[in-house]
């Protein structure tokens, strides 16, 4: 069986990938439209934008086709015809920023794994102050849940949404978004 989804792009495999395409997708849309201005569930203001290196892909089996984008100054056009032509986001790295922490890191939208995770720096203690051998390492942790807490908290906002009655009109909007690239 096929299913497609509501972005309009068929999709042979299991579930995991096409959500994860539709997340990222409007991942990409949503920090587009509010210029990397977003906000959790709560209410906590933060910016994300994708950056540095999309990957699209479109088709089927053998005629599958990837076509990325990468470099430090891209602007994403690869990425950004692949998805004219109805190919999908499957990865990006996203830059997330609260006050002056930065994370950066790369989704995969088959499997939802994240790698190349790079966190703010962990604080050294002053001169003069103790030093517990386990406070930079729980700091590190910290951060890279803080991280994870963040996606994680896009996705539920993702989700609630797709499952929702205002979903078909906000997928309108993306496919309006991607034929204005």
């Amino acid at each position: 069986m096929s299913e497609e989804s509501t972005l309009g792009v068929r999709n042979e495999d299991k579930l995991a990938p096409l959500l994860g395409q539709d997340f990222l997708t409007w991942l990409w849309f949503t920090s587009e439209i509010r210029q990397g201005e977003m906000q959790t569930s709560q209410g906590e203001v933060f910016s994300l934008v994708m950056e540095q290196r999309i990957s699209v892909q479109g088709g089927e089996g053998e005629s599958r086709d990837t076509a990325q984008s990468s470099g430090p100054r891209s602007e994403l056009r690869e990425a950004m015809l692949g998805l004219k032509s109805g190919k999908k986001v499957n990865r990006a790295r996203i830059k997330i920023e609260i006050d002056s922490e930065a994370w950066q890191m790369q989704l995969k939208a088959e499997d939802f794994s994240v790698s190349g995770l790079k966190t703010p720096k962990v604080q050294t203690p002053d001169a003069g102050e103790e030093e517990d051998p386990d406070a930079a390492f729980l700091e590190k942790i910290h951060l890279m849940e803080r991280a994870f807490e963040l996606v994680e908290d896009l996705f539920g906002q993702f989700l609630r949404l797709r499952m929702s009655s205002q979903w078909s009109e906000e997928a309108r909007k993306v496919r309006e978004w991607i034929h204005s690239l």
